[in-house]
C-alpha cells in the first residue's frame, strides 16, 4: 500500500526501515514531544515495525513510513492510531527526522493520511493530541484545517513532569471542503 504525494509517499513499513527509524527517532526533540523514549534503541524500532504489521492486519492502527521521493529514504513516521471503525474515528500521530523539518514534508504527509482515513477507511473524525509545548505541530494542524477542541490537563507523565495535551480534530466534511 502506497499513498503517493509530490514530495513524499507514505508506505507500509518494512523490516529494513528499522535502522532509519532508529537513526531518525533517536533525537531529544522527538522524545520531548512524543512518547518515544530517549535514547531510542534499535530493537525498539524492530518491535515497532513488527507491531505495525499486526495492527494493520487487525485494522487497529495504520503506521506508514514517510518516504522522501527524491532520495527514496524514510524520513519519519505517520500513523492513524486507536482506529475505531464502530464510531469511525482515529488519532493521528507523526514525527519527522530533524534534518527534514521545515520543508513541507509533514504537511503533505498529513494530507495524504487524512485522505486515506476519510476516503478509504470512511472515518468521520480524526483527532490529534499534541503536547502543549509543541507549538510547531499545533500550527501545522491548524494550517491544514484541524480545529482546537480543548486541553487535557496533566494527561501524561514525561520525565517526572506532568504534561498537558492540546486536542485538535478535523471532520470528514471539513477535509473535503479544504483546498489541497
Amino acid at each position: 500500500m502506497i499513498l503517493k504525494g509530490y514530495k513524499v509517499n507514505l508506505r507500509k513499513l518494512k523490516k529494513s526501515d528499522a535502522v532509519l527509524i532508529y537513526k531518525n527517532a533517536n533525537d531529544k526533540d522527538i522524545e520531548r514531544f512524543t512518547t518515544i523514549p530517549f535514547p531510542y534503541k534499535l530493537e525498539g524500532a524492530f518491535k515497532f515495525v513488527s507491531k505495525s504489521h499486526i495492527n494493520i492486519r487487525h485494522k487497529k492502527a495504520f503506521s506508514f513510513g514517510i518516504i522522501e521521493i527524491t532520495s527514496n529514504l524514510l524520513i519519519g513516521i505517520i500513523s492513524l492510531d486507536s482506529v475505531d471503525l464502530v464510531h469511525n474515528n482515529a488519532e493521528i500521530g507523526f514525527w519527522l527526522g530533524k534534518k527534514f523539518r521545515g520543508k513541507g514534508y509533514m504537511t503533505e504527509a498529513i494530507k495524504l493520511i487524512l485522505n486515506f482515513g476519510f476516503n478509504e477507511l470512511k472515518l468521520e473524525r480524526i483527532y490529534a493530541r499534541v503536547v502543549s509545548i509543541n507549538i510547531i505541530s499545533q500550527n501545522i494542524l491548524k494550517k491544514i484545517g484541524f480545529v482546537y477542541e480543548g486541553t487535557m490537563r496533566k494527561s501524561f507523565l514525561k520525565n517526572n513532569r506532568y504534561m498537558d495535551d492540546q486536542i485538535f480534530s478535523i471532520l470528514s466534511k471539513d477535509f473535503k471542503n479544504l483546498k489541497n
